[in-house]
């Protein structure tokens, strides 16, 4: 299996000039821990994780030092500085993360697992050849392909690949889905279901859309309803 088998084609994302409060009303609304940032092309120019918003001048959670701490810290002016935009800026660009750990479509499953270990990230944004962002790939998405996985298993290849890409078109075809996290992963035909979305009915929406692709032959509708969170 490769990257495109298993990445969630709608990616939530941000622009860069997004604020700092947008970006975290959007990371909470839809229960991910990080978003990318791309620029109006749709290229990617940087990401934007949990850990970018943990020092943050609102919430008194900034780094402080003593002026004796300061001197003998050994850090420059150049890191100082990166600390104080981080805590301070009020813009994604000047806030992200812009050396990005990046995937091709076809990149192989393993090489996102060795990626995804070696530089203790979350997630993969997968780009094409001119930068721009198809899809992303998470720690979840690897779990729920291997879920999909029987002892027993035989390749099926392109079958399995094109029954996917006929549920992924489904979702992305229809109004109420067409900017979900709705995922899918196809094994021998066995579709299980995956991601996030705003109600029951939208849940068995998505069962009832994959169902009407030819060759699905069960569905396990592994969708969460998201909870209403106060305030969004």
């Amino acid at each position: 299996m490769q990257a495109s088998d298993v990445m969630v084609a709608n990616v939530v994302s941000v622009s860069p000039a997004a604020s700092v409060r947008e970006v975290a009303r959007i990371l909470l609304s839809n229960q991910i821990s990080a978003v990318p940032v791309l620029d109006e092309l749709g290229r990617l120019v940087g990401i934007v994780s949990e850990g970018d918003l943990m020092r943050r001048a609102e919430l008194d959670t900034e780094h402080r030092r003593s002026w004796w701490l300061r001197l003998f810290s050994g850090k420059d002016k150049e890191a100082l500085a990166i600390e104080y935009m981080k805590s301070h800026a009020q813009r994604a660009e000047d806030i992200m993360t812009r050396e990005v750990i990046t995937a091709a479509p076809a990149t192989p499953l393993r090489e996102i697992a060795a990626l995804l270990e070696k530089n203790h990230i979350k997630r993969v944004p997968i780009v094409d050849e001119d930068s721009v962002v198809v899809g992303i790939v998470s720690r979840a998405n690897l779990i729920q392909a291997l879920a999909t996985v029987g002892e027993d298993d035989v390749q099926t290849g392109t079958d399995d690949s094109t029954i996917r890409q006929r549920v992924m078109a489904q979702f992305q075809s229809e109004e109420w889905s067409k900017y979900s996290t709705l995922n899918a992963t196809v094994q021998g035909g066995m579709v299980e279901l995956w991601g996030f979305v705003g109600s029951e009915a939208e849940k068995e929406a998505a069962r009832v859309a994959a169902e009407l692709v030819p060759g699905v032959r069960a569905i396990e509708n592994n969708v969460t309803v998201r909870p209403v969170a106060a305030g969004f």
